[in-house]
């Protein structure tokens, strides 16, 4: 090798050394929607492709991350990374957020108004975009409920695919539970209104004919906790 050749990659070297690897800038921001992740959870976060053509000045500092102003997390986010050391750049960062979750689904078809069993599904662990809301988790929500809309076999079944029974009749006498300091009371109500599980209603007390609003928690319970 020539003493040209030698000098012109000690150059390209000294070049390279002197840029910030794309590397670090893709680390920097997927370790920054890692440190915005709830605890507990499984999530895979995957900064995009950087243009290999980019050439920012190495950071005599660490690199700053952050979220545009008044941006949420979502599955799809831009990640700004910042140099503010040695080097003044800002660069924006395509980030893909997954959860990896347990699901439930459908073991075969069920049509409209069906009220599914334990037996009727099947858990699969799969890698969903974002952060895994709306899932079906809680299988106790299959006894007080029926099936939204028909659905095919290996579906995932998601909460806003049920539909909660009416626990609660309109003029219908129920309980009401007052939680308070660890102190539960109970007195007796009327539903001036029909409730599914989970729904806001109003109730009167018939001692006082006073109207207030509960929540529906089980059959004839309503809890008015303030």
């Amino acid at each position: 090798m020539s003493a040209f050749a030698v000098v012109g990659l000690a150059a390209v070297s000294l070049a390279t050394a002197a840029m910030q690897p794309l590397a670090s800038i893709r680390r920097a921001a997927e370790s920054f929607i890692h440190t915005r992740m709830p605890s507990g959870q499984s999530i895979v976060v995957t900064a995009g492709r950087l243009d290999p053509r980019v050439r920012l000045a190495r950071c005599a500092g660490p690199l700053e991350a952050s979220l545009l102003a008044g941006a949420r997390l979502q599955a799809n986010a831009s990640v700004a990374v910042r140099c503010r050391d040695g080097a003044d750049w800002t660069i924006y960062v395509p980030v893909s957020v997954r959860s990896r979750i347990q699901v439930w689904v459908l073991r075969k078809p069920e049509g409209q108004g069906a009220r599914l069993s334990a037996s009727d599904l099947v858990p699969q662990t799969r890698l969903v975009s974002g952060l895994a809301a709306g899932y079906l988790t809680d299988l106790a929500m299959l006894g007080r409920s029926t099936l939204r809309h028909a659905l095919p076999a290996g579906a995932v079944l998601h909460t806003d695919d049920l539909l909660a029974d009416f626990l609660v009749r309109q003029g219908q006498q129920v309980t009401l539970v007052a939680s308070l300091d660890g102190v539960r009371v109970r007195a007796q109500g009327v539903a001036l209104q029909a409730g599914r599980y989970g729904a806001l209603i109003r109730v009167q007390n018939p001692a006082s004919s006073k109207v207030v609003q509960g929540t529906v928690r089980s059959r004839n319970v309503v809890d008015v906790t303030p």
